[in-house]
């Protein structure tokens, strides 16, 4: 089962999806005559500028929800993999595709926006929506909905779960074993999987509003926490920083990194971190009060630079500097070595190798503890998404109690997560995700040449802030939208 997971997944996330990723974000960048550069300033200030209200959330907080899927535990494993396979030039590729990859988050996040829905009190939204009603194929909003409510709902929260259960274990040892129905688990574990859900429990039953308060609080002072924590290995460090960067810059056009691993592993895992284009950021854009969906379009190109231009630098940087990595591309023999053979590459293993070089015992519990916000903010913004996608399927089938299936369901994911190996889950869940991507993608870029709807409400918000008005508005019908209904009332 696991040899017939892993050849579908290398067909869905071949080098086409990535370089898609990579050629969509150029395309949009050009095209928005590069929006995430021109507006930088403009990003900032929106950030702050609405309130929640008693449909929506605050832009902040719609901002805080989709970074709490975007910083994940792919900011420490997926950038030190990054570098073990492709070479520390692979950090350089990951600012590209980061860059790029803000245009493509504006325009599928501003869709997100144009057709939004109010259901049972709350704003509703993502490509299910805009598929159904710009391109008027039910059938692929479908097969997008049900992609994403496997993958978020069911698959990918263990995976996450098992991330902060082996954290635990890192930094306060296995404890006794305990014998359950499930096979033996540490007592470490089993109390973590408890508290875990019963915390989730709590937060995804009160609903979107509860979820954006608890992300608008925690995934700050988590970044914050992290990116100070670079700051300080690179202070300490500081005459290492030359040659870091250096070592980042010197092979970016080399034969090596063009055809073997750096462009590749580079885009993959920046693609993997920050999401542009897969669809996922569009949930948490649609759900914010704003007066004009450029707005938030805007907020989330911006939230593309938090994830990938500051977290994922503090892990390369962190690792880099303090040289706690080692470099075996694919397929090839080791080229650097600098830590034990055995030392896991696709693992949070060279992060906190590198802080325990400085900090000792403390660097990996920090370690340790920053896995465990990241990996749980994650999953209430999985349960976030699979609920959205749920909640557009009943506009079409009732299925009574839907909405607590799913609650119990993941519950029951991360439990199980926690306290078992969950890499089948994993890669089932990327089935699911990359199938997100090429859908949403593919969708975005037909989108675009039918209507461009998310082209025309960038300009028309740019003609309403050059003109100086203070509270915007947005006509679909005046700009030649259709189906835009919530805006139309």
């Amino acid at each position: 089962m696991e040899e017939i997971v892993s050849t579908i997944n290398g067909l869905i996330w071949s080098k086409g999806l990535i370089y898609l990723c990579l050629g969509t974000g150029l395309f949009f960048s050009v095209i928005t005559r590069f929006v995430q550069a021109r507006l930088f300033k403009e990003m900032i200030r929106l950030l702050f500028s609405s309130k929640e209200s008693d449909q929506g959330i605050s832009s902040f907080q719609a901002l805080a929800v989709s970074l709490s899927g975007r910083v994940g535990t792919g900011n420490i494993a997926g950038v030190a993999a990054a570098i073990g396979f492709g070479g520390p030039s692979a950090i350089f590729w990951m600012w590209v595709v980061a860059f790029l990859g803000a245009s493509t988050a504006y325009v599928e996040s501003t869709l997100g926006q144009i057709y939004k829905e109010v259901d049972d009190g709350q704003y509703r939204g993502g490509p299910a929506y805009y598929f159904e009603k710009a391109l008027g194929q039910k059938w692929y909003a479908w097969v997008f909905a049900i992609s994403t409510i496997v993958a978020t709902g069911l698959l990918l929260p263990g995976v996450q779960s098992n991330s902060i259960g082996n954290a635990a274990e890192v930094a306060f040892g296995s404890g006794a074993d305990v014998v359950t129905f499930l096979g033996t688990i540490s007592m470490t574990k089993l109390v973590t999987a408890t508290g875990i859900v019963s915390v989730l429990g709590f937060i995804i039953f009160g609903g979107v509003k509860r979820i954006a308060h608890f992300t608008q609080i925690v995934v700050p002072f988590m970044a914050l926490a992290y990116i100070g924590m670079a700051l300080l290995v690179i202070a300490i460090n500081i005459t290492e920083l030359p040659a870091v960067l250096k070592l980042i810059m010197k092979d970016i056009f080399s034969p090596m990194a063009l055809f073997g691993g750096a462009v590749f592993w580079g885009v993959k895992r920046g693609v993997y971190s920050n999401e542009a284009g897969q669809g996922t950021g569009p949930h948490a854009a649609a759900a914010a009060e704003v007066q004009h969906p450029a707005q938030q379009g805007l907020v989330q190109s911006f939230s593309v630079y938090v994830d990938t231009l500051f977290v994922c630098s503090a892990t390369a940087f962190m690792i880099l500097i303090t040289g706690a990595y080692n470099i075996h591309p694919d397929g090839m023999p080791m080229l650097v070595q600098n830590l034990p053979l055995d030392t896991i590459i696709d693992s949070p293993a060279f992060t906190q190798l590198g802080l325990e070089s400085v900090f000792g015992t403390f660097g990996k519990v920090f370690v340790a503890v920053a896995l465990f916000f990241f990996a749980f903010t994650t999953l209430l913004a999985y349960y976030y998404i699979a609920e959205t996608n749920v909640a557009y399927l009943k506009r079409t089938i009732r299925i009574p109690g839907a909405m607590t299936i799913l609650k119990v369901a993941l519950m029951v994911s991360v439990f199980y997560g926690t306290i078992r190996a969950a890499s089948l889950a994993w890669g089932l869940g990327d089935i699911g995700v990359g199938l997100m991507a090429w859908l949403n993608i593919i969708g975005i870029l037909i989108l675009f040449f039918m209507a461009r709807p998310a082209i025309k409400a960038l300009k028309d918000y740019e003609a309403q802030r050059k003109a100086g008005v203070t509270d915007y508005t947005f006509d679909p019908e005046a700009l030649g939208i259709k189906n835009a209904d919530f805006w139309k009332k």
